[in-house]
């Protein structure tokens, strides 16, 4: 793989509400190029909030609840708990105009909350794996090359360099996918598969080792779909693993003229609804999908929007804080054009 030169980053954050970290985390992602600048908003402890000294943004807020109960047993967020906005910039930003720019998601008070702090160069992703055991999930371990003698007999070793995409094996919604494959095995030996967002590929990688049958991925990101065919030549693959650059299925090599029997989507919540209606259309009679990247307040509104394309749910798997699904569709599906 090409070298990669690590530069200074600079990271800004604050503590706030639900919304106020949400809305930031939108509007800055929708003015900013991915390249540019990574946006994120997450729920945390309210003790962690104060050891941790982040600066709070005033927020409005409501009697304290215990959580909302939603559709199918799920508990919704409590909206009154603290929540973290964080900022990773590719560049050094001019802190006066990301604070207009958040005051106009947000308030003044809230983007004079906003702290920035440089973050040294460093391989982060290397850094990160230093230490990491192999992970093993259903018949898979996903592992890196110093531990291949890791995979037993029986098992299917999936190796990732994973560089600068998402998705080593570690990751609660990497595993629950995992999990949701090898229950899929039991069952059939799907022939039409494609990946949705395949990250690095892995679980890509890991249906062709255990299909021996091609599969097609797409993915967004550009370095990830290098990385994805990178991986796919560490694990000796060949060409049974293409993967192409798209949003959702928008390349003409994933329209087939045929319908997939498996489609996978790794992503999240925002983008699974987006996709719905073209999964659909792409998906043949007893298609299954296995989907991720869901928190649990998001599971009622995915499962409504495949519920409208003739989904049904077969499975639901939670680890750490992230859900996954199995669905499959009824019937005659729709004609693709």
């Amino acid at each position: 793989m090409a070298h990669v030169n690590f530069a200074p980053t600079t990271l800004a954050h604050l503590v706030t509400d639900e919304a106020t970290a949400r809305a930031i985390a939108d509007g800055l992602s929708e003015l900013f190029d991915p390249e540019e600048i990574a946006t994120a908003a997450f729920e945390i402890a309210s003790l962690e909030a104060g050891l941790r000294g982040a600066p709070t943004a005033p927020a409005k807020v409501a009697p304290a609840k215990q959580g909302r109960e939603g559709a199918m047993g799920t508990l919704h967020p409590d909206e009154t708990g603290p929540w973290r906005l964080e900022l990773h910039f590719a560049f050094e930003p001019d802190q006066d105009e990301i604070r207009t720019l958040v005051a106009g998601f947000s308030s003044d008070d809230t983007a004079q909350a906003l702290m920035f702090e440089p973050i040294a160069a460093k391989d982060w992703v290397a850094s990160a794996l230093e230490g990491l055991k192999p992970v093993t999930a259903g018949r898979f371990v996903v592992h890196g090359a110093h531990d291949r003698d890791a995979v037993r007999v029986g098992q299917i070793g999936i190796e990732i360099e994973a560089a600068l995409a998402f998705g080593t094996g570690h990751h609660g919604t990497t595993r629950g996918c995992l999990e949701h494959i090898t229950a899929l095995l039991k069952r059939r030996r799907p022939e039409r598969i494609v990946d949705i967002g395949t990250g690095t590929g892995v679980l890509a990688i890991g249906l062709v080792k255990a299909l021996n049958k091609p599969v097609l991925g797409g993915e967004i990101d550009l370095d990830s779909v290098e990385i994805a065919r990178e991986n796919a030549r560490l694990n000796g693959l060949g060409d049974r693993l293409t993967v192409h650059r798209a949003a959702g299925l928008q390349h003409p090599a994933l329209r087939r003229s045929q319908h997939y029997d498996l489609i996978l989507a790794n992503i999240l919540a925002r983008p699974l609804k987006r996709i719905a209606r073209e999964v659909g259309l792409a998906a043949g009679p007893g298609c299954e999908l296995i989907l991720s990247g869901l928190l649990p307040g998001d599971v009622p509104g995915v499962l409504s929007a495949y519920r409208q394309q003739g989904f049904t749910l077969l499975a639901k798997r939670q680890i750490e804080d992230w859900v996954s699904l199995t669905l499959r569709r009824g019937g005659q599906g729709p004609r693709l054009r």
